[in-house]
């Protein structure tokens, strides 16, 4: 059973993977403040995980209440969390009641944004049922709720007490999530990894097929690259914005589209190539680098191809990134396979890509 060490010094956490864990209340159990969980999940992860879950819990003398969600990225919003927080007062909640997040990215941001604000902070723990959010989303404290101008732009840094990736989980999951969740796995290797991203070359097909040796690595490899750059930019004021490769793409697409329309991995993936592109227009990647990279996405299950939003819609809505400084959009590139950096582009360069 891999824990991976989130080191951070106000808040750290373990991510422990395995299969089954699920089943693990005690596990769970040691980190409550007091015997008493809210569970908050939607209607599809429900009807699979939210009974093992309750039992398990129950079986370790814990008072367990739940709060079920629609499904959607549409549902990241303002009333749906406000939902939430309405149910955390019916059913009295206190600051040391704790939330569990039983789901994919969706339900961890919206919960752990709940958690942030509920009294002013209570705690809370994620149980990931995506390969999205085990090896992105559950880890490094990003919570947030979508905005109709710009995808998670209302939230907080809110660290969880612990993560719980459940192997077992993805058994269940539509080959369509699956492989969105697989672009944030191979953006692991294009940020810092090579090693990783040739293993990835290798061993895609393993990945495809859910083999339960490759899919451990995956996710133990992705989740310590992430925990490693969170302990050092926990706040995002430097080197934890690597982790956005392809997000100021991909979130415009998602915007640009409705949200929903693709998935966010899809729209990462898509943004990955674009930005593969862009740096290859700066002359930092070869066609066979780029070839490499779009090779390894379209194994994946996944888009290649960014859609024509038309140059002006794609600069109005990166405007809105979070990467802005200054009036500047910061992107991220690749100076070469396996390393990337922060930089900033000129329209003629992005008209050029975009185009």
């Amino acid at each position: 059973m891999p824990v991976v060490h989130v080191d951070l010094e106000r808040a750290p956490y373990d991510i422990v993977i395995g299969r089954r864990l699920i089943d693990a209340g005690e596990l769970i159990a040691k980190h409550l403040p007091q015997p008493r969980i809210v569970i908050v999940t939607n209607q599809t992860i429900a009807r699979i995980w939210l009974a093992p879950l309750q039992k398990t819990l129950q079986d370790q003398a814990i008072k367990v209440q739940e709060i079920i969600l629609p499904d959607g990225e549409q549902y990241k919003n303002w009333e749906v969390l406000s939902g939430i927080l309405d149910q955390l007062f019916e059913f009295n909640c206190e600051r040391k009641t704790t939330l569990i997040a039983l789901g994919g990215g969706v339900v961890g941001d919206i919960t752990g944004f709940a958690a942030s604000i509920y009294q002013r902070g209570m705690p809370f723990i994620q149980v990931p049922t995506t390969l999205l959010a085990q090896v992105d989303s559950s880890v490094g404290g990003k919570t947030a709720v979508n905005h109709a101008r710009g995808k998670n732009m209302i939230g907080a840094f809110y660290q969880p007490q612990l993560v719980v990736a459940d192997l077992a989980t993805l058994d269940t999951l539509p080959a369509r999530e699956y492989s969105a969740g697989l672009a944030e796995v191979i953006k692991y290797g294009l940020i810092d990894n090579l090693p990783f991203f040739e293993w990835l070359e290798a061993n895609i097909d393993a990945l495809i097929r859910r083999d339960p040796e490759a899919l451990a690595y995956a996710v133990e490899q992705s989740c310590a690259s992430k925990a490693r750059i969170v302990a050092a930019d926990e706040r995002e004021q430097d080197s934890r914005a690597l982790l956005n490769l392809g997000h100021t793409f991909g979130h415009a697409i998602e915007a640009g589209l409705g949200y929903g329309t693709w998935l966010h991995g899809e729209a990462v993936a898509a943004g990955m190539i674009v930005a593969a592109r862009v740096s290859q227009v700066l002359g930092n990647l070869s066609a066979g680098d780029v070839g490499r990279i779009e090779s390894l996405i379209e194994r994946a299950g996944l888009p290649v191809q960014a859609p024509q939003l038309g140059f002006e819609r794609w600069m109005d809505l990166m405007s809105l990134d979070k990467k802005v400084a200054d009036g500047r959009i910061r992107f991220v590139l690749m100076r070469r396979l396996g390393e990337s950096y922060l930089g900033y582009l000129g329209d003629e360069q992005l008209r050029t890509v975009l185009a």
